[in-house]
């Protein structure tokens, strides 16, 4: 029995054989979904050969003290955007081992959206040491905190699964 759905199982497994093969490790940047990337990975037996390290960084000061995150791209983009997803991959990145990292930075409500962010807005980015960058801007909506929380694990893991395709290191 797993703590996630089957389809996020799958993922992670894929990612952990895909990765040990080619030898490369992962680190995560979490924030709305508070670790759920690295526990989806260390879910899997033998996932200490890829995954290296996540960071919980809930909070912007956790941001900028734990990744790097500037003050100033907080004050102007906010927690929630494409700039604050991007650093937080380049950050979790080159403050580990990792050949990739992915980063996700939104909000999970069912309180804190306004018009500009609403609930279920999400940023993720993933970096590889070759530096090829993604970066999605998801709008799940107000489908539920947890559905989000979820939906965000599968995006972020595919995001993964693309670098490593790309044969990106």
């Amino acid at each position: 029995m797993s703590l996630f759905p089957a389809d996020i199982g799958d993922l992670a497994q894929r990612i952990i054989a895909d990765f040990t093969a080619r030898g490369f490790m992962v680190s995560t940047a979490e924030s709305c979904t508070g670790g759920l990337i690295a526990g989806s990975l260390t879910e899997i037996s033998g996932s200490s050969a890829v995954v290296d390290r996540g960071f919980v960084t809930y909070t912007n000061q956790a941001k900028m003290e734990m990744l790097g995150v500037g003050a100033e791209t907080l004050t102007t983009f906010g927690a929630v955007s494409r700039q604050t997803a991007l650093q937080m991959a380049h950050g979790a990145l080159f403050r580990s081992r990792a050949d990739f990292a992915v980063a996700v930075t939104g909000i999970a409500g069912p309180g804190g959206g306004s018009a500009d962010k609403p609930v279920g807005l999400v940023h993720l980015a993933a970096k590889a040491r070759s530096g090829e960058i993604l970066h999605h801007e998801m709008r799940y909506g107000e489908i539920g905190r947890t559905e989000i929380r979820l939906a965000t694990v599968r995006t972020a893991l595919e995001m993964f699964v693309t670098l490593n395709q790309a044969g990106s290191a």
